[in-house]
């Protein structure tokens, strides 16, 4: 299994495992695979990521800009996170954010973000922080991973790919 960026020509290959990753799952509205293409698109796909098995995407990752409210710069939201079903608990997705993770500590991001499983992302140092909110779902599943901020605080908005 190979991990390795993006590159012209995966966009279909992309589309469809983000697409077979998410269908029928009970978190999602089936808008995964147009907010990859709308990322891609805007430009704001900062690290995309894939895994490849015997030429084949399996997986996928995306990581693009967030705004927060109170001015904070070089943060990064995670997601979607994709692995075709028939491949999904093998450690791809796992593999894939780490990666990217280690992307965004090279260009020396000041943070990520979140939307998602505590349990499956506090394995990778995320954590709930009361400082930093985003509407709408539970707000132990909004989440944050310090980079090379030591805090940060306000409201956070995603990529207007995310609509």
């Amino acid at each position: 299994m190979a991990i390795r960026p993006e590159r012209a020509g995966d966009e279909r290959a992309i589309h469809d495992v983000v697409h077979a990753a998410f269908d029928g799952h009970p978190h999602s509205d089936g808008s995964e695979p147009a907010i990859v293409d709308r990322l891609r698109a805007d430009g704001d796909l900062t690290v995309s990521l894939v895994a490849e098995n015997g030429g084949e995407i399996v997986g996928h990752v995306a990581f693009s800009p967030v705004t927060i409210s109170d001015g904070s710069e070089d943060w990064f939201g995670l997601g979607p996170v994709a692995v075709m079903p028939e491949r999904q608990r093998e450690g791809i997705g796992a593999a894939l954010i780490e990666r990217g993770l280690t992307l965004l500590r090279e260009r020396d991001a000041a943070g990520c973000v979140v939307l998602g499983d505590p349990a499956y992302y506090g394995r990778f140092g995320f954590a709930h922080d009361q400082a930093l909110t985003y509407p709408g779902p539970p707000p132990e599943y909004f989440q944050r991973l310090l980079i090379g901020a030591s805090r940060t605080s306000g409201a956070v908005t995603y990529a207007r790919g995310f609509g």
